[in-house]
């Protein structure tokens, strides 16, 4: 035989010259939850490993990242109903545990990269990512909300926001107030191709998010539609938007490609929660080896296309190349 591939894979330092993937911390986003209050540091139950964050433990934290070499992070902030109304109007106070926190982390680390997350459904008393009336998710009337939050999150500090609201238009919207208000030079992370997902379980848990009614169906993706996908996706990058995500990710492969192989700006993909909590429980029942499935899982990610992949493992991934 002439052709022989396995002499491409006889030992280690062969197999590591030829690899065709490559995965760099530079491409992991470690996404982090935050509440109000001091002293706080609580695990997920659903989601072992991960933990809700007063200010002064989540600090603690970023730092041990930075350490490993960790530098992006998406934050999250889990609000108590006491704050929630209709309109979340929460979102852009001055009084926001958030924003403040937005501001302690930059002034502390200012070399990190930090998302923030754009949607209504942490500070609605409906729960939903749209503003609610008699039953219904209005579209154009969430936009100014959606507006005020993501100005106030780009005074406070924000590197790149995040709209996960998938209301039509809100991307083109968010772009005019940032540039019409300073902010021309903020990045947007657009949640594109963002499904009507089982897999966000442990994540809702982690903020006590979830809809008091219904569900996200009209205005999150039906998983069983690619084709659009691509037409969200040329909305997004036609309305300015610097990144183009797919949520979830690991169910969504074929996703993550079709836009990859479509446009010339990064993809990212959210492996979500759920994926990760069924990887952590078939680890601990001992039915997998997480040192070797984890990092398998994060290259089939990067193998698809993406660019940038936001995961809860961002951390456990560094300790294990460290």
């Amino acid at each position: 035989m002439q052709i022989r591939p396995r002499r491409r894979r006889s030992s280690a330092p062969m197999r590591e010259m030829v690899a065709e993937t490559t995965l760099e911390l530079s491409n992991l986003i470690y996404p982090l939850f935050l509440v109000d209050g001091t002293n706080v540091k609580k695990e997920i139950a659903s989601l072992p490993g991960n933990y809700r964050f007063s200010i002064e433990h989540l600090l603690r934290e970023i730092d041990s990242c930075v350490k490993l070499g960790l530098h992006s992070f998406i934050l999250f902030p889990s609000v108590e109903d006491r704050h929630k109304d209709k309109k979340a109007s929460y979102s852009f106070s001055s009084k926001n545990f958030y924003l403040r926190a937005i501001k302690e982390i930059k002034k502390r680390f200012p070399q990190i990269i930090l998302i923030s997350d754009v949607a209504m459904d942490p500070y609605s008393s409906d729960g939903h990512d749209g503003l609610v009336k008699n039953g219904e998710i209005l579209n154009d009337e969430t936009l100014p909300i959606l507006a005020n939050m993501a100005l106030a999150q780009a005074e406070a500090g924000i590197d790149i926001i995040g709209p996960s609201d998938m209301m039509d238009g809100r991307v083109g919207f968010l772009r005019e107030a940032l540039d019409y208000n300073g902010f021309p030079d903020l990045s947007i992370m657009a949640y594109t191709a963002k499904y009507a997902s089982a897999f966000y379980g442990p994540f809702r848990d982690a903020l006590n998010s979830a809809p008091k009614k219904g569900d996200k169906k009209t205005y999150q993706m039906d998983p069983r539609n690619i084709r659009e996908a691509l037409l969200e996706a040329h909305l997004d990058f036609n309305e300015g938007a610097d990144f183009l995500m797919v949520k979830p990710a690991l169910h969504y492969l074929d996703v993550v490609k079709a836009l990859k192989d479509e446009f010339d700006i990064p993809i990212a993909a959210y492996h979500v929660s759920g994926e990760c909590a069924m990887l952590i429980a078939a680890c601990k029942n001992g039915w997998l080896d997480f040192n070797k499935a984890m990092p398998e899982t994060l290259y089939s990610m990067r193998r698809a296309g993406a660019d940038v992949i936001l995961t809860y493992f961002a951390k456990d991934y560094a300790k294990l190349i460290k």
